[in-house]
């Protein structure tokens, strides 16, 4: 492969899950539909939270942020995809790869981050309850969240920066559903050892550390559940908490199994990269209303129907 430096304008083209061309339209016609509801479910739950004063509190805050990650990192990926299904639709310039390959991770990071604070916010209400308020007030919810979209920006702008500098081909194919690093690295025209653990150690060390303050968190406020003697206290707590954990889980599992396997792209991997670029996005809004009765009966109020 002709290596061409970094100012040639290359084109890659994205190779996605091979299919019959009996399936392209099946194909098409459900990611879109997927897409456009988890649109619709995210902007219902931002509408909830603006149109409800008793909805303005941390953890609606935080979990109108997540609202914004999903639709922002779905609508990365999801189009792009979905154009994969249309003749020439795989075709992708080498500025459209940056652009996707930088706000997967800055987004996809800063949900990582987000987590992490919304476990912390969970702590605070449950194990530090005489404090939240002045805990967490709106300073606290204002430099929490724009820590996390920081963080985000931060390692992306990165991994992107040494995933680009690299010299690539004229023309090449991505084996891969959307310009990620480890598809990436595999075109490149020089020795990319440096890139692969930097991006292993980058990934793990992010992840390892969001799911060890996740989960000393979550010690804290089971030991705080289980010495409440209202059944109905305990039934409410853990219902909260339960949402986010599950979240949690469909998040991390997929991407410690992807990102810590060193050179694994094979279709496994593309099959739980569309479930965590498409299904997760979709399924967060889902999992807090449907486990949120609060949340639940004011989006049943906003959309006419009395809870």
């Amino acid at each position: 492969m002709e290596c061409k430096n970094q100012s040639t304008l290359a084109v890659f083209v994205l190779l996605g899950i091979l299919h019959p061309q009996e399936l392209h339209a099946p194909l098409f016609l459900f990611f879109l539909l997927i897409y456009m509801l988890t649109i619709v479910w995210n902007i219902l739950v931002l509408l909830t939270v603006a149109s409800k004063p008793d909805l303005h509190k941390p953890m609606y805050w935080f979990l109108c942020h997540l609202s914004i990650l999903d639709i922002a990192l779905s609508t990365v990926i999801v189009p792009k995809m979905i154009a994969g299904f249309v003749e020439g639709g795989q075709v992708i310039s080498f500025g459209g790869c940056i652009t996707q390959l930088f706000f997967y991770h800055f987004l996809g990071c800063s949900e990582f981050f987000l987590y992490t604070v919304m476990s912390y916010d969970r702590f605070l209400a449950i194990c530090r309850p005489l404090h939240y308020n002045t805990m967490m007030n709106h300073k606290a919810c204002l430099y929490l969240s724009l820590g996390a979209w920081f963080g985000g920006c931060l390692h992306s702008i990165i991994e992107t920066a040494l995933t680009f500098v690299l010299p690539y081909g004229l023309k090449s194919e991505v084996n891969y559903i959307f310009c990620d690093i480890p598809a990436m690295l595999k075109l490149a025209c020089v020795d990319t050892v440096f890139n692969e653990m930097f991006t292993l150690v980058d990934i793990g060390l992010v992840a390892i550390a969001c799911i060890f303050l996740i989960l000393m968190s979550y010690m804290y406020i089971v030991s705080a559940i289980l010495k409440i003697r209202s059944v109905e206290g305990r039934h409410r707590a853990f219902s909260t908490c339960a949402a986010h954990m599950i979240v949690v889980m469909i998040c991390y599992v997929p991407l410690a199994f992807n990102y810590l396997r060193p050179g694994a792209q094979d279709l496994l991997s593309k099959v739980i990269a569309i479930f965590y670029t498409t299904l997760t996005p979709f399924l967060n809004p889902l999992i807090y209303t449907l486990r949120n009765k609060e949340i639940k009966d004011a989006m049943l109020r906003l959309t006419g129907r009395k809870p």
